[in-house]
């Protein structure tokens, strides 16, 4: 009996041992450890303060992928500013047709009897991702809570036009959108997912875009999603 209650002490000393280390290890910083990552996010995409009688129909997405480096900011590591590049897909599908004419572009609603299959903004974009960044990760654990908030600039390097129906189709590179486009990001969640909300700041359409009955355009967008983050 006295020899098997000396062996679990040696046991527990030899556990309580180990767990001092752990301890200890956890506490030293490493000098390497960043969070560069890939992302990938997907979103639903809203055109808000839309003109008088314009609604959104079917799925308007976004798919947005890129890189971001990171920079810690403190002893631990778990704070830091992240800067990146990426690419964003988005489309727009709505009841307002665009028509390129003589004179310009005219924006006109269509009406509710009319059938068309497809009628939508499509934008391609380069973006650059500013973020602060705050998680509970360390060097060696990889499941953590995030919160990410920051700015994004993106520049629309291919804006379009497009409306199909039986009977016509019109497709056109849209001049009136505001190419630069700027806004503030929120990323949070546990581990890869992660809840994704940008907040457009400017105007989608250069300022004096209107619709045929004169109304000026307001539009912003906003995008609502998952982003998932790949080491």
């Amino acid at each position: 009996m006295k020899h098997i209650v000396i062996g679990i002490l040696v046991v527990l000393g030899m556990q309580a041992s180990f767990a001092q280390e752990e301890a200890i290890q956890d506490t030293i910083p490493d000098n390497n450890y960043r969070e560069d990552q890939f992302y990938i996010g997907f979103t639903y995409n809203i055109l808000q303060n839309r003109p008088s009688g314009i609604s959104q129909n079917n799925l308007s997405n976004g798919i947005h992928l890129g890189v971001i480096r990171d920079f810690p900011i403190n002893e631990k590591r778990n704070k830091a500013i992240g800067i990146g590049l990426g690419y964003s897909y988005n489309s727009y599908f709505h009841n307002l047709k665009a028509v390129k004419t003589t004179n310009g572009i005219s924006y006109e609603e269509i009406e509710s009897n009319e059938s068309f299959k497809r009628n939508k903004y499509r934008t391609h974009e380069v973006e650059l991702p500013i973020e602060f960044r705050w998680r509970t990760s360390t060097a060696t654990d990889y499941k953590f809570w995030r919160i990410y908030g920051g700015f994004k600039f993106g520049y629309i390097f291919s804006g379009v036009s497009k409306f199909i129906s039986n009977s016509e189709k019109i497709k056109f590179q849209n001049e009136d959108i505001n190419r630069f486009q700027y806004g503030l990001t929120l990323s949070a969640g546990y581990n890869t997912w992660n809840f994704h909300l940008y907040y457009g700041l400017n105007k989608l359409f250069k300022d004096g875009t209107v619709t045929s009955t004169g109304e000026q355009f307001e539009m912003n967008t906003i995008k609502v999603g998952l982003m998932f983050y790949i080491l």
